[in-house]
């Protein structure tokens, strides 16, 4: 298993995600302050990365691309933090934002199933106001995700992977209704990982398992004796997918964090600077291409 620290062109460009010069000047003169030097060094930058961006771009259908993809999208309060923002949800409503564009640039390159970790069970262990926020900021996004043109117009299967039930039942109740909205599309497969932690879905699978077999008659022995890595599997919120062969974390943290511990034992690891809500296409393809030169053993 290789990890890859990415040597990353700078940081991914602010252009793409605040809002114009002028208007920061007049509204958040703090960000202003703050942003100002770092948004004309950007504009400088900028056309030397569309070239390099076009010069990706061709050469990406070349490529070998992950049939899954997983996404750590780490870096959202740091992004908030960075431009001055008083809340961090500015900056967890910017991340939301991008996976809708991470998800193009997945659908561009033929990539089918892409599972993205949103919210962990650690995370409850947030202040009240900042979790009260998340959860509605999920809800009110999963509502427009059942009427968003893209989503049906790309035919993409939406589905949510966690203990949902520790969500409010409202959310579960707008999860519910984009499942079902979805559920006959099969040209890309979206796992939304809301509630999860890669130990307590292990648990939640062993646990499922023994269940099964319990009320086939089977007694403890028996279960314990046919207990292998194969019986887990079918069990696991993942089941019936591909594995994923690159996982993605952005913010510049080289850990998993309990991000789909099962399922990852031959995963390629690529790591990246960019918090998530700067993450660029740039980005994106630079990970693809670094998978594309990885030679993959799964253990032999």
């Amino acid at each position: 298993m290789l990890e890859n620290k990415a040597t990353s062109l700078p940081k991914s460009s602010v252009l793409d995600v605040q809002p114009s010069f002028s208007s920061l000047l007049l509204t958040r003169p703090k960000v202003f302050v703050q942003g100002g030097w770092h948004w004309l060094k950007e504009c400088i930058k900028r056309p030397f990365y569309a070239v390099y961006l076009r010069r990706l771009r061709a050469k990406s259908h070349q490529w070998t691309t992950p049939r899954h993809l997983g996404m750590i999208m780490d870096g959202n309060r740091r992004f908030a933090r960075s431009l001055g923002f008083s809340s961090p949800l500015e900056g967890h409503h910017l991340g939301a934002d991008k996976l809708h564009e991470v998800l193009q640039w997945c659908h561009e390159t033929d990539i089918r199933v892409v599972t993205a970790w949103c919210f962990s069970i650690e995370n409850f262990q947030r202040s009240t106001q900042e979790v009260e926020d998340l959860l509605g900021l999920f809800e009110d996004k999963t509502r427009k995700m059942a009427d968003e043109p893209h989503v049906h117009e790309k035919r993409i299967r939406v589905r949510f992977i966690g203990r949902l039930e520790l969500l409010p039942e409202s959310l579960r109740k707008e999860i519910a209704r984009v499942e079902e909205a979805t559920a006959s599309y099969d040209r890309l497969q979206l796992n939304i990982a809301m509630a999860y932690g890669g130990r307590e879905e292990i648990a939640d699978a062993v646990r499922r398992h023994i269940a099964d077999r319990a009320a086939d008659g089977e007694s403890l022995d028996d279960i314990l004796e046919g207990l292998d890595a194969d019986s887990i599997t079918p069990y696991l919120y993942t089941s019936g997918m591909p594995e994923p062969d690159l996982i993605l974390r952005t913010s510049g943290e080289v850990r998993l964090s309990g991000f789909l511990l099962w399922q990852s034992a031959h995963s390629e690891f690529y790591f990246t600077d960019a918090n998530w809500p700067a993450f660029r296409e740039i980005d994106f393809l630079r990970a693809l291409r670094a998978y594309d030169l990885r030679q993959r053993r799964f253990g032999r």
